[in-house]
């Protein structure tokens, strides 16, 4: 039985208003979440079961709502709640709209994102932890339960952000969730904290874009039961990554791990050197674990490494290392590679619906999505004709192959698209290739 009736009301105390929990939308280790209606908007109340309402958390909580959400990411405590007639407290924060789904749906494939929708909810959730642990905080239990996206945008949202404490806190608070801990939580050598975080964000992103774990393979198949023991070894004591370039004995089996065995090989090769070093060096020497920094950069280049299928539109992914552009992987049909920018080093696929941002021209501006600063037109007049809009208030200079006259290329216009052709978009410079 829920722990608060529909229609039952909460006072809030910062601000003194009344709230009442409208709808039960489900509990956890710690208590229930509402939907509720707070003077006419609608939040989400979580009300704490009695054993966990201390006063330590209470304190936690007035410690959050102090220093404020880290971004619009978060859907952080806004205020504490309590009640007259009941035990306990609780506290008030953002409502997650219907749109969001869980990890787990994707696990189990209730939602199909594209590559492009879950590099953005990867980009935006190592922004974000990365602005948390800049506040000298940590998140504690980067999980499945813990993380929502659009699965149409990618835009994404962590919640349960109860358990944030002081980066290194030795009070209270959860240790994490089974097969997100860093192995040296798992052996009980050490308590949640940036570093351990660290891990867990990497275990996150690579069930994100592999559907699978990064440590169970052919160890963990070979167990009959996974129980504490099992799990302390393959977490803990002995974690190998299933592909570690110098250890075979945890490979993915065929037939029982095809997700990841479909998944690896399409990735470009700088993700994978990526997610290498997170699960060998970083497995083992937390000091050597992939930064937040490192995710996001990477998310950004995997959006700007997709292109389509000419046949199937499918995406696919464009390596640097490549020497030709391979086979479709969905359809099986040979790639036509589309046209790239390179500017000052980013390579950018020049895609129907490429779109550029400010980062992408301006180092002052890192990973600003909020408005695109260019974006793919066809011509007018000749639909095969391409060009890259100005969707700036910048003018640019485009400076044609062979030697052409510079011209300018104002807002609004369109600076053409030709194997050779310069683009200074101020502070950077981009050729088409």
């Amino acid at each position: 039985m829920p722990l608060i009736k529909d229609g039952q009301t909460v006072k809030t105390v910062g601000v003194g208003i009344p709230c009442t929990a409208e709808q039960f939308l489900g509990g956890g280790g710690q208590g229930e979440v509402y939907k509720a209606d707070l003077g006419g908007q609608k939040v989400a109340l979580k009300w704490y079961f009695p054993v966990q309402a201390t006063a330590e958390q209470r304190k936690a909580l007035e410690i959050l709502i102090k220093m404020g959400t880290p971004n619009d990411k978060f859907l952080w405590p806004l205020d504490l709640a309590i009640s007259d007639t009941l035990s306990g407290f609780g506290y008030i924060m953002p409502l997650r709209e219907a749109r969001f789904k869980g990890i787990v749906d994707l696990m189990k494939r209730r939602i199909e994102p594209s590559f492009h929708a879950l590099a953005t909810a990867g980009l935006q959730l190592s922004d974000s932890y990365l602005v948390l642990h800049t506040k000298g905080l940590c998140y504690r239990d980067i999980s499945f339960g813990n993380v929502f996206f659009d699965p149409d945008s990618g835009e994404a949202l962590i919640c349960d952000n109860d358990n944030v404490t002081i980066n290194k806190s030795t009070q209270g608070g959860v240790l994490g969730t089974p097969r997100f801990m860093a192995p040296e939580i798992v052996r009980g050598e050490a308590r949640p904290g940036t570093l351990t975080d660290l891990f867990s964000l990497s275990v996150l992103l690579f069930y994100m874009l592999m559907v699978h774990h990064p440590l169970e393979g052919a160890q963990e198949q070979a167990v009959h039961c996974l129980d504490l023991p099992a799990m302390t070894r393959i977490y803990g004591t002995d974690p190998v990554f299933i592909f570690d370039p110098t250890n075979d004995t945890n490979r993915p089996i065929p037939g029982y791990h095809n997700n990841v065995l479909a998944f690896w090989p399409l990735y470009p090769q700088f993700l994978r050197d990526l997610f290498t070093r997170a699960f060998t060096e970083g497995l083992h020497d937390p000091s050597d674990r992939v930064r937040e920094s490192e995710w996001r950069n990477a998310m950004s280049r995997l959006r700007d490494a997709i292109f389509y299928c000419a046949h199937c539109g499918a995406e696919n992914f464009y390596d640097a290392n490549m020497t030709q552009a391979g086979i479709c992987w969905a359809c099986k049909s040979p790639l036509a590679l589309p046209p790239r920018v390179n500017i000052e080093g980013t390579l950018v696929m020049l895609n129907h619906n490429t779109q550029l941002y400010p980062h992408h021209v301006d180092d002052d501006r890192m990973y600003d999505f909020r408005q695109p600063i260019a974006q793919m037109t066809q011509h007018p007049k000749n639909p095969d004709l391409w060009g890259l809009q100005n969707l700036s208030t910048e003018k640019w200079v485009l400076i044609p192959a062979g030697g052409a006259a510079m011209r300018d290329v104002p807002p609004g216009r369109s600076a053409s698209i030709a194997l050779g052709n310069r683009i200074n978009f101020g502070k950077k410079l981009g050729e088409i290739f």
